[in-house]
């Protein structure tokens, strides 16, 4: 199996499809075309840059809990039975 390297350096080696309108699809061509990379560029580097985006966004407003938050929860748990 032809295995592709992005531009990451790690192998592509899994697939992902996407049904999308011919509208939506010339636009995607149109902006690739303006930034001078292919469609499956284009369309990998705008999903992982919108994806970092949100999770970074959700650690953001939701961080790790603390050890304090932590033992809290452990003695309301062991306090109600939960």
């Amino acid at each position: 199996m032809l295995r592709h390297r992005g531009t990451t350096g790690k192998p592509r080696d899994a697939r992902l499809e996407a049904r999308v309108s011919s509208g939506q699809k010339s636009l995607f061509q149109r902006a690739a075309a303006l930034s001078g990379r292919s469609l499956s560029e284009f369309v990998i580097d705008s999903t992982q840059e919108a994806a970092n985006r949100v999770v970074q966004e959700y650690e953001l407003i939701r961080p790790a809990p603390g050890p304090r938050l932590r033992r809290a929860v452990a003695t309301y748990r062991r306090k109600t039975g939960l």
